[in-house]
């Protein structure tokens, strides 16, 4: 994978992490943070497709490689949704 394809891919991962943090309803941090939990909800969103025997869809190839866009986001989503409850504020008292 060259340079180039990398940095692709960490943008592609950047805005499947923006859509997902959007769609949970849970915004913590900057670009970094998207591209990490796009990143995580590729892993997460594919093993619970592989878990369920569900398809991959909406894949993107680069470098011999391929990214789940689709599974990303709900693996995102999921993650975060995750991260939410488990770091809620607690009222005072």
């Amino acid at each position: 994978m060259s340079l180039v394809e990398f940095l692709i891919l960490l943008v592609i991962a950047g805005i499947c992490g923006s859509v997902a943090q959007a769609l949970a309803g849970y915004s913590r941090g900057g670009c970094l943070v998207s591209v990490a939990v796009g990143l995580v909800g590729a892993l997460v969103g594919s093993w619970v497709a592989r878990s369920l025997g569900l398809p991959e869809l909406l894949q993107i190839r680069l470098g011999g490689g391929t990214f789940p866009i689709l599974w990303s986001i709900i693996g995102g989503a999921l993650f975060v949704a995750a991260l939410g409850l488990l770091t809620a504020r607690r009222p005072a008292g």
